[in-house]
């Protein structure tokens, strides 16, 4: 298993899918909704892969509000180099919603299974919250 390889094709990926995004312009109105799960009624899916590259540079701090994602400070992301896929293709615009949003999610989510494959990392696609609360094996 290569983990710092698969973390250096999970950093291409996201660097890739900022690119389509940004390309396809949805409109962010800052409102932080779509981080408060429990008011939105969304749920943030990751890997634990991407969950542990947030959690190597981030100690997750307690949540503003219980049901929110405890990186969102003042309605802002303050991990945001690193957030994951979920966070990085979903938009509430309407018109990115209706048009550009599920392609662009599909396709990395299939290149992020495929780092997965490729560097024996096991796959484990979970809500974001339940991944960073589990626990994980000391650093050897």
């Amino acid at each position: 298993m290569s983990l710092r390889a698969a973390e250096r094709r999970l950093r291409a990926l996201y660097r890739r899918v900022d690119r389509q995004v940004a390309a396809a312009g949805p409109v962010c109105t800052r409102s932080g909704r779509c981080c408060d799960f429990a008011r939105s009624g969304l749920t943030l899916f990751a890997t634990a892969l991407e969950t542990d590259l947030v959690l190597a540079a981030h100690a997750p701090p307690a949540p503003e509000r219980a049901g929110a994602c405890p990186f969102q400070r003042h309605g802002l992301c303050t991990m945001r180099a690193l957030r994951p896929l979920g966070c990085r293709v979903y938009f509430c615009d309407p018109r990115y919603l209706a048009t550009a949003m599920s392609g662009i999610a599909e396709s990395a989510q299939r290149a992020l299974r495929q780092i997965h494959e490729e560097h024996g990392v096991p796959y484990r696609y979970a809500p974001f919250l339940e991944l960073l609360a589990r626990p994980r094996p000391a650093p050897a």
